[in-house]
């Protein structure tokens, strides 16, 4: 039995009756006359478990920063009337606005209600169980219960680096010679014969052309397409750290997407891999229209594991994944400690058959520990932020030496830095 405020309002009023007649009679028929009220109150409210339940979720799949509805059908299975409140239960992260909702529902009819979602972080966002408190006619007392409904919403990367796109695919344009610029000089794969300009590179002059029109003519190249790209996602223990508002781990999915999909509309292969010590999710052989598609629904569930990398399978899973030379893009971090028991021991073969692209999120943080020394424990921590950022700058050296190239910026200055490393290793003729 649920009691309403209107009981306790009753109860007071008979409780001031009680007080100006304090006799025994007036307590015991005071005490009845609410047990009773209550009592037939809960005998004419409608069973809430005759409910008939059905959620369904619109859409089913939604960008993390965007909104969907929850929408709750109920018919009324019950030969009384269902009067009283729904409650449309989800998990906090799925950010059900108001999931109550007031009922007066006759007999045997339905009606739809709707709860809007603004989900706050990505994954499989779950929803709880629907509640049903129904009243009685003088809605003083009812009965409540809970039913179990499924329904799940889908959050999706949020994908905030789409809008660094445009820039970029112009400048791939250019590369690629469908723009006013020309690469000229080392590349790939031969483009067009042209004249001899002063300060071109005299290593691109074809000398069999100059022999045959009796001017100097260079070749010019363009990048190679058809490329193969690996996008690795290290979802080890060191990805759950948290920079800025977010986990590590979802500044390197964005980084991802926004590689994914420059690497696409340039005609490469992409390929993107999420690993720790087991797979966590891989999506190969998608392109086009379908691969931004893939890669969202499959890096949509994809969490931190509190466990250790394993380097040397994960470079197992690179080689199973691509036999060819390939751009190696390894979203990981520059810890110290992480990179000198893991990635450094195989970061060398692994440069020698591949191009290899390490990626880590910088914790802006410890810029501003930098720049604050107003006081004596200021100065200490922008000393302990000093020594850190050597240390990082000095495992990426390392890291060079061995073959590798190294990005490193802020959660929202990776993506288009991983973007710029990408175009610059085109341009260079490097895939």
């Amino acid at each position: 039995m649920i009691l309403t405020w209107r009981a306790f309002a009753l109860a007071g009023v008979l409780t001031v009756a009680v007080l100006v007649a304090p006799t025994a009679a007036t307590v015991i028929v005071a005490t009845a006359v609410l047990v009773l009220a209550c009592v037939v109150d809960v005998a004419l409210a409608a069973s809430p478990r005759d409910a008939v339940l059905e959620r369904e979720v619109v859409p089913a799949a939604v960008r993390l920063g965007g909104t969907a509805r929850s929408v709750l059908t109920l018919r009324n299975g019950s030969p009384r009337a269902l009067r009283g409140v729904v409650r449309d239960a989800w998990v906090p992260s799925a950010g059900a606005g108001d999931n109550r909702h007031p009922l007066a529902l006759p007999p045997g009819e339905a009606v739809r209600l709707t709860t809007g979602l603004a989900p706050t972080r990505r994954g499989d966002r779950a929803a709880g169980a629907v509640t049903i408190r129904s009243l009685g006619p003088l809605r003083l007392a009812g009965r409540q219960a809970s039913l179990p409904v499924r329904g799940r919403l889908r959050v999706l990367p949020e994908f905030a680096s789409r809008k660094h796109l445009p820039s970029r695919l112009a400048r791939l344009r250019e590369l690629d010679g469908r723009a006013t610029v020309q690469v000229r000089g080392e590349g790939t794969e031969f483009d067009s014969l042209r004249e001899y300009v002063i300060g071109d590179d005299v290593r691109s002059i074809d000398w069999r052309a100059t022999a045959r029109r009796g001017d100097v003519v260079v070749r010019t190249w363009r990048p190679e397409r058809d490329r193969r790209v690996v996008v690795v996602l290290d979802t080890s223990r060191t990805s759950a750290a948290r920079v800025g508002d977010q986990p590590r781990l979802d500044a390197g999915i964005d980084a991802g997407l926004l590689l994914a999909a420059l690497a696409s509309h340039a005609g490469d292969r992409v390929d993107v891999l999420a690993y720790d010590r087991a797979v966590r999710a891989r999506v190969r052989g998608a392109s086009g229209t379908r691969l931004l598609p893939a890669l969202a629904e499959a890096l949509a569930t994809v969490e931190p594991e509190l466990v250790e990398a394993d380097w040397p399978g994960l470079v197992g899973q690179v080689r199973s994944l691509v036999s060819q030379r390939a751009l190696v893009v390894l979203v990981t971090t520059l810890d110290p400690a992480a990179v000198e028991t893991g990635l450094l021991p195989v970061v060398g073969p692994l440069a020698a058959r591949h191009q290899v692209l390490v990626a880590s999120v910088a914790d802006p943080e410890l810029d501003a520990l930098r720049a604050d020394r107003d006081s004596s424990a200021d100065v200490y921590d922008a000393a302990a932020a000093e020594r850190v950022g050597l240390e990082r700058a000095a495992v990426a050296g390392i890291l060079r030496r061995r073959g590798a190239d190294v990005v490193e910026a802020g959660p929202d200055e990776l993506a288009p830095r991983v973007a710029d490393a990408y175009l610059a290793l085109k341009a260079a003729g490097r895939l």
